[in-house]
């Protein structure tokens, strides 16, 4: 059975969890999911847990590769009123973090409660996140990922595309064992470092990633390998998201990562079930 440790409790995954998308950004690629305003950003969290969202991703910096690349400070300056504001409002929701910053990580652990750090660089970014990620004991999501957002689509070329990234998840996931991390969700890293046909790849071989034995989260939802793949807008992918979904599930996917929270635990709903039956 996989777990997550959340402040000493278990939370069980045996039932794939949903994780709702808060984007406190003005430049996120999908305009739907942008919310700056305090009481846009209370709906938000509101609709996701409504909907049967078990976890909130809260993120202050688009990683589209258009998008203005923030330091630190600004980060900060961004995130930390949305979460002290979530916080107030929602005390009890498992609220996970979307930074390859360590001093912003570090920041809304201690001072908010965030539970999870959400990681798209893998500790690249940023060299202290690991150490910093370990002394903090919160649970990690590992995201496969090269060079920066704003470079990672030319950085597409790989020897053995899979056995590459496996192997990247297998030396990344040591590094954080050794320093004393033993919760770390794998992000396969749909959409980022991979062309449009790689990514269909990577979700023809999902199932690899359950070598690793760790809790698996999958986020393709309204990415452009849906809109490129069938010719649409991110407005209107949510059709090939639930798809995409429904494929990561049928894989073992742990957590979907999504912006449409209703859809996501459909799916969650009618796959466990069917394997009621298959099992």
């Amino acid at each position: 059975m996989k777990t997550i440790n959340i402040n000493g409790t278990l939370i069980d995954l045996s039932t794939p969890r949903v994780m709702g998308i808060v984007n406190v950004t003005p430049d996120s690629f999908f305009p739907g999911s942008r919310k700056q305003a305090p009481n846009e950003i209370v709906e938000r969290c509101r609709q996701i847990l409504r909907e049967g969202g078990a976890m909130i991703d809260v993120g202050a910096q688009s990683t589209s590769p258009a998008a203005r690349f923030l330091d630190a400070k600004e980060e900060s300056e961004r995130l930390m009123p949305a979460l002290k504001l979530i916080r107030k409002e929602f005390p009890d929701i498992i609220l996970s973090v979307d930074t390859f910053y360590a001093d912003v990580a570090k920041e809304a652990v201690e001072e908010y409660g965030v539970n999870i750090i959400n990681d798209i660089s893998g500790g690249q970014i940023d060299e202290r996140m690991f150490p910093v990620v370990a002394q903090l004991n919160v649970p990690y999501i590992l995201m496969h990922m090269r060079g920066m957002p704003q470079t990672m689509q030319q950085l597409t070329h790989y020897d053995n595309f899979m056995q590459d990234i496996l192997y990247y998840f297998s030396e990344r996931k040591a590094k954080l064992n050794q320093l004393g991390v033993n919760d770390v969700i794998i992000d396969p890293g749909f959409g980022f470092s991979k062309t449009v046909s790689q990514n269909y790849e990577l979700m023809a071989y999902l199932k690899y990633f359950h070598i690793f034995e760790e809790p698996l989260l999958v986020g393709i939802s309204r990415k452009s390998m849906i809109c490129k793949l069938l010719g649409i807008t991110p407005e209107e992918s949510l059709n090939g998201t639930s798809v995409l979904n429904t494929v990561a599930l049928l894989s073992g996917a742990d957590i979907l990562r999504v912006h449409d929270v209703k859809e996501a635990v459909e799916c969650v709903k009618i796959i466990a079930k069917i394997v009621e039956f298959d099992t």
